[in-house]
């Protein structure tokens, strides 16, 4: 009797059908994902067995979409690039199987995995072209596209304008055509951004109102809006409009602080900006110690301070010495850069010119020693401040001096005598005319 039990168990065990393949996929998934802290490489090596499933059933596709997500971010962390692009060539098979929005969606996620990965520049360009290549081949417009855009951003990281540039126009034609509002918006944004970058400010200002303008017509997210908000802000302090960009850079900052994007320490820097350079350098301080300020403190904000403190003592030398102490924040900052240029030069002219007022002749090595500047500093910045006429005056460089020349007074009587005469033949012609009415 124990004998036939036993026997018919192991008879109807085996009729019992095997677990079906998702089953099998969700149980190597889940245990990849309790050990990818613990163990990553072993993590990797049941990610890329699900991945080797030739099942194309609906379920198992759903897991693999799952394993590829966990999988691309092991990789980054891992810091293998080379092995993330591997990854999207050995996808592309399964790319066949699946919508193309989520082959979209899996190709720009691979892509930014890449991207985490720092000193990955040129890498991301070759797989971006790799990407383009085969997406025509496929003729897969919608994420060529991305994909097209995604490179001409990088073009513009690396430095290559011309190709960005001529990749840009090309996609805005294009893409004008298929009426995609969205990707317009960060097309035309990049190009802005370009444009600015090739210090073409007409044309990046145009192409910022052409996204404005894609922009209104859809709902943007908050994100996108705070760096159309940005880039506003970055023309207008440009144009030397501080008021007006201060306001802009002011909504990118609640918009990126709201998301909790690194880029809203960059707008409160430019805020910062803003302020010193409309001669409100005392702001500067209440605003770091705000509420939404005291978040972001860090060596970003203390570098916006020190120049602030300096610009406020109206000192050059603590000027430098902030210049020197945050180069990478202030001097290795493009935007930042360009308008400390203007601040410093302003500050310069400010303090020679208060050095120089007692003195009709002054030697050039006692004003150098007095600013405390190199002496062919000095003498560079005179020269040009007399031919911009800031002073009157002339160099004698044989014996090293400074003449300085009371400015001249003008006599008033010539405007007023040319002013009478032109009155008077205002008359005489009112006259003349209103005779010749009557003779008429």
């Amino acid at each position: 009797m124990a004998t036939a039990a036993v026997a018919q168990a192991s008879s109807s065990s085996s009729l019992m059908p095997p677990p079906p393949p998702s089953a099998a996929a969700e149980e190597i998934l889940a245990q990849a994902l309790e050990i990818q802290d613990a163990d990553p490489p072993r993590a990797i090596s049941l990610l890329q067995s699900v991945l080797r499933d030739s099942s194309s059933a609906a379920e198992v596709l759903r897991v693999k979409e799952q394993a590829i997500s966990v999988l691309s971010e092991l990789f980054s962390q891992q810091k293998r690039a080379e092995d993330l692009r591997s990854l999207l060539t050995e996808l592309r098979p399964f790319f066949a199987v699946i919508p193309k929005a989520k082959t979209a969606k899996i190709v720009r996620g691979v892509i930014d995995a890449v991207a985490k990965i720092p000193g990955t520049s040129t890498l991301q360009i070759s797989l971006c072209r790799e990407m383009v290549e085969w997406t025509r081949t496929e003729k897969r417009t919608f994420l060529r596209q991305r994909v097209e855009a995604r490179l001409a951003a990088l073009l513009m990281e690396v430095k290559d304008y011309s190709e960005a540039l001529a990749l840009i126009t090309k996609l805005v034609r294009e893409v004008r055509k298929l009426d995609d509002k969205l990707l317009l918006v960060d097309i035309d944004l990049l190009e802005s951004k370009l444009h600015f970058a090739l210090r073409n400010l007409p044309k990046a200002k145009a192409a910022l109102t052409a996204a404005r303008t894609a922009a209104n017509a859809i709902y943007v997210p908050p994100a996108q809006q705070g760096t159309i908000d940005l880039q506003s802000g970055i023309l207008h302090a440009e144009e030397k409009d501080y008021k007006t960009g201060f306001s802009y850079f002011y909504e990118g900052f609640e918009a990126f602080n709201a998301l909790d994007d690194p880029r809203a320490v960059f707008s409160l820097k430019y805020m910062l900006l803003c302020k010193i350079m409309t001669n409100q350098a005392d702001d500067v301080g209440s605003l770091i110690s705000s509420k939404a300020g005291l978040k972001y403190t860090g060596v970003e904000l203390d570098a916006m301070k020190a120049v602030a403190e300096a610009y406020a003592k109206r000192s050059l030398k603590d000027f430098e010495e902030a210049l020197a102490m945050y180069k990478p924040q202030l001097e290795e900052d493009p935007i930042v850069h360009r308008h400390l240029s203007s601040l410093y030069d302003t500050l310069l002219e400010q303090n020679l010119c208060r050095l120089i007022e007692p003195f009709s002749r002054v030697e050039i090595t006692h004003i150098s020693r007095l600013i405390g500047l190199p002496i062919e500093t000095v003498e560079k910045k005179l020269s040009q401040m007399i031919l911009d006429k800031k002073f009157l005056g002339t160099l004698d460089q044989g014996a090293g001096c400074l003449i300085i020349f009371d400015s001249a007074q003008t006599d008033g009587i010539y405007p007023a005598t040319l002013d009478t005469i032109s009155n008077v033949s205002k008359v005489v012609d009112s006259l003349y005319l209103k005779s010749a009415k009557i003779m008429a």
